[in-house]
C-alpha cells in the first residue's frame, strides 16, 4: 500500500465510529462477471477469489473482528458438473496460494458446512488450514463451503437428538450451541453483491436480527471502498432487537 492509499485508509478507519463485529458476505455475481466481459464463468470464479485478498486487507484495516465469507451453497452441487469441479480445485489452489500468507498476517480460518461430499484432497487442505491458524487472533475468517442455513439448522436438531436432551431443554441457546457458527456472535451487518435481494439460504437462524446491505457492484469489484461504504451505510442504522419499531 502507498502512503497515499495508507493515509486515505487511516481517514476513513477514523470515521467509522461504529464498526460491526461481525460481517458476513454474500459474494455473488463471478459469473455475470465473467460473461460482461465475454469470459467464460469460471475466469470470474478466478477473478473472485483473487479479489478475497483485497477485502480480507480491509477487513482488517478498518478493525472488523469477525468475516464469514459464502463460497459454496449446498445448493452449488446442481450447477453443471464441469463448473463445480473448476471450483473445487479452484477452492484448492486458494488454500495453497494464500495459506501461509495468512497465517503470518494473524488470520485464523475457520470451515462452516458440511465437510462430506467436499473430497479428500479439498478436506485434507482445509483441515490443514483450520489447524495452522487456529490460536491466530487477528481476524477469524469463517469460510461457508459446502453451507446452507437450513442444513446447519437440521444438524443441530440432529446433535439435540443424539444427546438425548428433553424438549422442554431445548431452547434458542441450545440450538445456537450446536450450529457451526458456535462460540462466535452472530453477525451484525450481512452484504450481498451483484444488486440480489435475498438471504440464499445463508446463516439463516443466525442473521435473524442482522443489517443488510445490497450493492449492485459484481463480488470480483467489490473492494476496500465498497466495503467502506457498507460499514458507512451500517453506522448509520438504528438497529431494534425483538419486534417491531416503537410507533410501526
Amino acid at each position: 500500500m502507498s502512503g497515499a492509499e495508507g493515509s486515505s485508509s487511516a481517514r476513513r478507519s477514523a470515521e467509522l465510529v461504529r464498526v460491526p463485529e461481525h460481517v458476513a458476505i454474500i459474494m455473488d455475481g463471478n459469473g455475470r462477471w465473467a460473461q460482461a466481459r465475454g469470459m467464460a464463468r469460471p475466469a470470474g470464479h478466478r477473478a473472485g477469489t483473487e479479489n478475497l485478498r483485497n477485502v480480507l486487507e480491509a477487513a482488517g484495516e478498518f478493525g472488523i473482528p469477525i468475516l464469514t465469507l459464502y463460497a459454496f451453497s449446498t445448493e452449488n452441487w446442481s450447477r453443471p458438473e464441469a463448473e463445480v469441479r473448476a471450483l473445487l480445485a479452484l477452492a484448492q489452489r486458494v488454500i495453497d496460494r494464500e495459506l501461509n500468507e495468512l497465517h503470518s498476517r494473524g488470520v485464523r480460518i475457520r470451515h462452516i458446512g458440511r465437510r462430506e461430499g467436499v473430497g479428500d484432497a479439498l478436506l485434507q487442505r482445509i483441515e490443514r488450514a483450520e489447524e495452522l491458524t487456529r490460536d491466530n487472533s487477528a481476524l477469524t475468517v469463517n469460510i461457508a463451503f459446502n453451507y446452507g442455513g437450513r442444513a446447519d439448522i437440521v444438524d443441530a436438531v440432529r446433535a439435540l437428538v443424539r444427546e438425548g436432551m428433553s424438549p422442554e431443554d431445548i431452547d434458542e441457546a441450545a440450538i445456537s450451541a450446536r450450529l457451526s457458527t458456535a462460540g462466535l456472535p452472530d453477525p451484525d451487518l450481512v452484504i450481498r453483491t451483484a444488486g440480489e435481494m435475498r438471504l440464499s439460504n445463508f446463516l439463516i437462524w443466525q442473521a435473524a436480527y442482522a443489517e443488510y446491505y445490497s450493492t449492485a457492484t459484481f463480488w470480483p469489484d467489490f473492494g476496500r471502498e465498497e466495503l467502506y461504504k457498507a460499514l458507512l451505510a451500517f453506522q448509520e442504522r438504528k438497529r431494534r432487537f425483538g419486534g417491531l419499531p416503537s410507533g410501526a
